[in-house]
């Protein structure tokens, strides 16, 4: 029997009791000067992350009029989209806005930190959008969660359970940032090996990518025109998003009659989005390994001689990026031209050398492909196990029957 059944055993034999939140807490009711407020301690419902991840620093800070204070130990809920699960526990003075949900213990037998896993719950975020109302960005019901039942055991068991789940955050945090440090440096060793490859000295020429091959622009594709079967397309926003080194299927389409309308892409072209919101992401570039593809504007394909593959791993180098932030344009919307394109020299070996450099990244790349994926996976798990644990630990034989309760032993 572990110390936490002993408590339960000796301290509520008969079940632990179930209250609304209402009278173990309240909305907090003081206010607070914006001039109080910085990016630390002005907490509105976008800089508190989702699925229960804390908080950011606010990109945001009201000048003037007053706040909803809260106060160290207040727990702050996102009252919009319930279902983000945002959710943090205060450590300092500060305010916030009508979008967030500042509760604050009013009762001595409930420990704040205790209260703050209870609401962390699916259980309560299932509640909480349950009775939300709206369409596009539905808002919680303050008078329904406040009203949310509770499960609140005597002290000696509310701090050992915290105890417990505070261990258990730590640790689960731990292994989310070895097993992120991991992947990181497995990517970072990645890109080395990459580049090193793709390095020569003065026996490998360097060529203009306009002296090997052609810059075609793509034309009058929207995101509008898509429909779910017809003549495959690629719309650049979906190089960014979807695809990622080479392809070989379309993932959109158009009407037949429409696709005649636009320049076309075939097997072995470089597909290229010249327009993006950052410099680390314009000139994305996919190897296109499929059948005669339309494309859109705000992109090009580029065609030649050479293996395609070879071209896109050419693309992500840092001589690359070197090359398209000293040519990159806007502020906003970031652009390069195909003229400033084709100034780009390019180490050229010959075919059967650029084939034995693919060879060897596809293989490099399928095992960070896996890393990828198994890692974040691992991660997600050691989350769920932590959540099922959490709320084992919360669960309790009930001393009293409430109509309509919530709360499921």
């Amino acid at each position: 029997m572990t110390k936490l059944d002993r408590l339960i055993a000796e301290l509520c034999p008969d079940g632990v009791r179930v209250m609304p939140l209402n009278e173990v807490a309240k909305y907090s009711p003081t206010r607070i000067s914006a001039s109080d407020v910085n990016a630390e301690n002005y907490v509105s419902v976008d800089n508190i992350l989702p699925n229960k991840g804390g908080k950011k620093l606010s990109n945001y800070v009201p000048k003037s009029g007053t706040l909803t204070e809260f106060k160290s130990k207040d727990i702050l809920i996102g009252n919009i989209r319930p279902y983000l699960k945002k959710i943090w526990i205060s450590d300092c003075v500060g305010g916030t806005n009508g979008d967030v949900l500042v509760v604050r213990v009013t009762d001595s037998n409930l420990m704040a930190e205790y209260l703050y896993y209870v609401l962390s719950s699916d259980n309560f975020f299932s509640y909480a959008t349950q009775h939300s109302k709206g369409g596009k960005m539905p808002r919680g019901s303050k008078a329904a969660n406040i009203r949310y039942l509770i499960p609140v055991p005597p002290l000696d068991i509310q701090n050992e359970i915290v105890q417990i789940l505070d261990n258990f955050t730590e640790l689960t945090a731990e292994l989310t940032a070895e097993l992120t440090a991991e992947l990181t440096a497995r990517k970072k060793q990645y890109e080395y090996y990459r580049d090193k490859l793709l390095t020569f000295g003065d026996d490998v020429p360097r060529v203009g990518l306009g002296e090997i091959g052609e810059f075609i622009r793509g034309n009058g594709l929207q995101k509008k025109d898509l429909i779910d079967e017809g003549f495959p397309c690629v719309h650049y926003g979906q190089i960014h998003t979807k695809y990622g080194l080479s392809a070989d299927k379309s993932l959109s389409f158009v009407s037949d009659e429409f696709a005649k309308k636009l320049r076309k892409a075939k097997r072995g072209d470089l597909l290229i989005a010249t327009t993006s919101e950052n410099v680390e992401d314009v000139c994305k570039a996919v190897a296109w390994l499929g059948d005669e593809l339309a494309i859109s504007g705000d992109m090009m394909l580029f065609r030649s001689e050479q293996n395609v593959k070879y071209l896109a791993y050419f693309f992500q180098t840092a001589d690359f990026f070197e090359h398209k932030t000293k040519y990159a344009q806007g502020t906003k919307v970031i652009r390069v031209s195909r003229e400033n394109l084709a100034k780009f020299r390019i180490h050229l070996p010959p075919l059967d050398e650029q084939n034995r450099i693919v060879e060897i990244l596809d293989r490099f790349d399928v095992l960070i492909g896996d890393m990828a994926c198994g890692l974040p996976a691992e991660i997600e798990a050691r989350q769920k196990q932590y959540e099922y644990y959490r709320d084992r630990l919360l669960s309790f034989e009930t001393a009293n029957k409430m109509e309509g309760a919530n709360y499921e032993a």
